[in-house]
């Protein structure tokens, strides 16, 4: 299951990712990458070099997979984790292929403080205020049941850990300081990344 697990990484950086930022330059005329946020070894710096680790993770734990260098953890057995690992992967590749769409104009990889972006509710945003990340971590589950290691594991944790701090320290901060009100009522109302969950 680790080059399954591997084509599935490839795949997700390639269309979230690579295409992501191929469309955004057409569209705007920018990648819309905006670095990492905060002086460096900043708790909002750390936020955005979890990102980095634990995208690399994933391949590291299907390399050391495959070369027989790590054991398995024994989460599930190898049919139900086929199935659970990929049901939790397309669910999470959909779902952030959708939330990047319904941006638009608006996605972008980080905060540039000087821009303004349109505030989006509608579609999956109307469920949870950050569905790209909410479905991120959905996908790293999958792809972790798909190579259930010790590096798979970390890197999922890793992620959750830099999708948290990114959120809260970063995000959160600037889109109240841009959008004011307007975004204080649609966070009382709408989760951080579950349903419900996580309002201000």
């Amino acid at each position: 299951m680790a080059w399954l697990a591997l084509c599935g990484w490839v795949l997700f950086l390639l269309l979230a990712f690579v295409l992501r930022t191929v469309m955004q330059y057409l569209s705007t005329g920018k990648t819309g990458f905006a670095g990492f946020s905060g002086r460096t070894f900043s708790i909002e710096w750390w936020g955005g070099a979890l990102f980095v680790v634990a995208t690399l993770g994933c391949p590291l734990a299907c390399l050391l997979d495959l070369y027989g260098l790590l054991p398995r953890l024994p989460i599930l057995s190898q049919q139900s984790g086929l199935v659970v690992g990929l049901g939790a992967y397309g669910v999470g590749l959909t779902g952030t292929l959708w939330a990047q769409l319904v941006m638009g104009a608006s996605w972008r990889i980080g905060v540039d403080p000087a821009a303004k972006t349109e505030l989006v509710k509608k579609g999956p945003f109307a469920l949870v205020r950050n569905p790209i990340f909410s479905c991120m971590m959905v996908l790293a589950l999958g792809l972790t049941v798909l190579v259930p290691n010790l590096v798979s594991v970390l890197s999922a944790l890793g992620l959750l850990i830099g999708l948290e701090i990114q959120v809260r320290l970063v995000e959160e901060p600037y889109l109240l300081r841009v959008h004011g009100d307007s975004y204080r009522r649609y966070a009382q109302v709408t989760g951080r990344f579950v349903p419900r969950l996580g309002t201000l």
